[in-house]
C-alpha cells in the first residue's frame, strides 16, 4: 500500500497463482489471521485443521478467538485426511484450513467438496505451496483464498514477509481492511470499520521478491529433478518409505523431502540413532513437526484462553500424527533439492551407508 514495489509485487504473484487478488503481508502467520477474519470467523467458533503443520495454523485460530478442531492425516500424503473432516464439523464451524505439507496439495476436490455441502470456507494455508498445482490449478485460490509465506525457510523468502491471494472480491476487500488497520478501499485514512492491524509487507520485502518470480520455475524444475533421483534410490531401501501425492496433484512445490523410517526393518533401533548416523555422513536429517495438541499453550491455564475450557486436548490421540511425528518421519531441508548432482549422490551415500550398516551391524549403535 502506497508502494509502486508493493503494487507491482502483489499484481505478479496474483497473476503467478492464476488468481484475480494479492494481498501481501507481514508474515505468513499475520496472512492466516487475517484470512480467518476476512471468512468471517468470529469468537467461539471453529476451524478445522491437521494436527501435522506449523504453529501457526493452530495460533492464527487462537488469535481470532476461535477453537482449533484438530483431525489427524493420511498416512500417504501427510496432510489432512478428508475421510475425516465430516466428523469434525459442528454448528460451529466457521472454516476448514487443509494445509499444503511439505507443498504436496492437500486433497481439495474432496475438502473443497465437504465445505460445499455444510456451508464451511475453505482456507488453504499454502505457507509451502508457491507453485503447486492441483488439476493444473496453482493452490491458494481454489477455495475462498489462501495464504502463502516468505519467511527465510521458504521457497521464496524475503525474510519474513506473507501474503493472500483469491479470486472472491468480498473476501479480498476484507482481507485488505483486516491487514491494513480496519480501513476500507476507497475510505477516509482515519476510517476504520474492524479491527485490523498493521500487517502489510514492506517495500524492500516485496523489492526482493520481485524477482524471484523469474527463478522460481527454474528453482521448481531442480526441486522436482532432484527430489525424483532421491526417490529412485531410497525407494529401494527396505524400511524408507516415501511419501506420496493424490493423483490430482500436478506439481508439488517440494518445500521438504519426507520420508518415512520404519525401525522395525532396522533391527528396532530408534529413529534418533539414525538421525546422527546421518550427520557423522555429513547430512543434517530431523523429525520435524510434533503433534500440535501437544504444544504447551493448549494445556495451559484455561483463563488465559476461556473460549478453550471445555475442549480437552491433552485426551485428544490422533494416531497416525502420532506415529509420524514420534517414530517416522525423516525431513530434508528445502536447500537440500537445489544442490548439485554431487550433492544429491552425498545424500544417497549417506542413507544407503547408514541403513544398511543399521541392518546389518546393529551393534555399532547399541
Amino acid at each position: 500500500m502506497g508502494s509502486d514495489a508493493i503494487s507491482r509485487f502483489e499484481d505478479a504473484f496474483a497473476a503467478f497463482h492464476d488468481a484475480k487478488y494479492c494481498i501481501s503481508t507481514s508474515s505468513g502467520t499475520t496472512a492466516l489471521w487475517v484470512s480467518l477474519k476476512a471468512a468471517g470467523v468470529k469468537a467461539g467458533d471453529e476451524v478445522i485443521i491437521p494436527a501435522y503443520t506449523f504453529i501457526a495454523t493452530a495460533s492464527a485460530v487462537l488469535m481470532a478467538n476461535a477453537v482449533p478442531v484438530f483431525v489427524d492425516i493420511d498416512e500417504k500424503t501427510l496432510n489432512m485426511d478428508p475421510e475425516l473432516i465430516e466428523a469434525a464439523i459442528t454448528e460451529k464451524t466457521k472454516v476448514i484450513m487443509p494445509v499444503h505439507i511439505a507443498g504436496n496439495p492437500a486433497n481439495l476436490d474432496k475438502i473443497c467438496a465437504i465445505g460445499k455441502q455444510h456451508d464451511v470456507a475453505i482456507v488453504e494455508d499454502a505457507a509451502q505451496a508457491h507453485g503447486a498445482q492441483w488439476n493444473d490449478k496453482k493452490v491458494g485460490a481454489i477455495g475462498k483464498g489462501g495464504i502463502f509465506s516468505f519467511q527465510t525457510s521458504k521457497n521464496m523468502s524475503a525474510g519474513e514477509g506473507g501474503a493472500i491471494i483469491t479470486n472472491d472480491d468480498d473476501f479480498k476487500e476484507a482481507c485488505f481492511s483486516y491487514h491494513n488497520c480496519g480501513r476500507v478501499s476507497g475510505g477516509e485514512w482515519y476510517e476504520h470499520q474492524h479491527l485490523g492491524g498493521n500487517f502489510r509487507l514492506n517495500a524492500l520485502a516485496a523489492s526482493m521478491l520481485m524477482p524471484q518470480l523469474d527463478s522460481i520455475g527454474t528453482d521448481m524444475d531442480l526441486r522436482d529433478t532432484n527430489k525424483q533421483r532421491l526417490d529412485d534410490t531410497l525407494a529401494e531401501i527396505d524400511g524408507i518409505d516415501l511419501t506420496g501425492s493424490y493423483e490430482q496433484t500436478t506439481r508439488s512445490a517440494q518445500h521438504l523431502y519426507i520420508v518415512k523410517y520404519k525401525k522395525d526393518a532396522f533391527n528396532g533401533i530408534h529413529r534418533d540413532v539414525f538421525f546422527k548416523a546421518m550427520q557423522v555422513e555429513g547430512v543434517y536429517t530431523y523429525a520435524g513437526y510434533s503433534p500440535l495438541y501437544r504444544e504447551k499453550l493448549f494445556v495451559t491455564d484455561p483463563d488465559e484462553y476461556p473460549w478453550l475450557k471445555n475442549r480437552d486436548y491433552a485426551s485428544l490421540s490422533l494416531p497416525v500424527t502420532e506415529r509420524i511425528c514420534d517414530e517416522e518421519s525423516v525431513w530434508l531441508q528445502q536447500s537440500h533439492l537445489l544442490g548439485n548432482e554431487d550433492d544429491i549422490q552425498d545424500i544417497v551415500d549417506a542413507f544407503i551407508k547408514v541403513t544398511t550398516a543399521l541392518k546389518n551391524e546393529p551393534e555399532l549403535f547399541r
